[in-house]
Parts: C-alpha cells; structure tokens; sequence
C-alpha cells in the first residue's frame, strides 16, 4: 500500500509540474504572480526547515537541532559561505548533544 501511495503521490507531482508548462505566459507577466512564483519555493523549504527542526511525534520538541537552525540563520545572514555555515551548524549541534548527553 505505501508504494501505491508514493506512486500515486511521484505521478501526481509530475502531473503538477507538466501543467506548469501550459500556464499563458500573459498570466506568468502578471506582477503578483512574479512574485508569488519567486517567493513561493523559499517559503516553502523555511516551512519545511522549521517543521523539521522544532516539530516532534505531537508537538513542538525543542532540542539541540534548534541551535544548528540558529548558528546556520546567524551565519547565512553575515553572508558566510554556505559548505563552512553547514558544517558550523552541524558542528554546534553535535557539540550541544554531546555536553547535554543526547
């Protein structure tokens, strides 16, 4: 059942982005949705960053990956670059676990 289901979801997200391609270019020049085409992506992996870095099995569980969301926010907005702000943020984590004893 769950490979029906991945299946099911894999064609269904294919199916998606082929509409995409048959959008009029006139609605695509539309200054709202520009914009909403740009920023939509960007909001939807913050979504996804943050559910995964707070969420937990029913409810918010706040924990050492808190940290590495943290220093690798910190970071990206000083403009590091981005392998040396992943590796910081790993690196925090790790080290936050390993005093906490996690």
């Amino acid at each position: 059942m769950t490979w029906v289901v991945v299946g099911v979801t894999c064609a269904g997200c294919y199916a998606l982005k082929a509409l995409g391609f048959l959008v009029p270019e006139r609605v695509m020049e539309r200054p709202v949705v520009g914009s909403a085409v740009r920023l939509l992506p960007v909001a939807l992996l913050s979504s996804l960053i943050v559910s995964q870095s707070i969420g937990g099995a029913g409810g918010v569980r706040l924990d050492a990956r808190l940290l590495g969301l943290a220093v690798a926010g910190l970071l990206l907005a000083l403009r590091v670059p981005l392998a040396l702000t992943l590796v910081a943020a790993v690196a925090a984590t790790a080290l936050l676990r390993l005093a906490i004893g996690i």
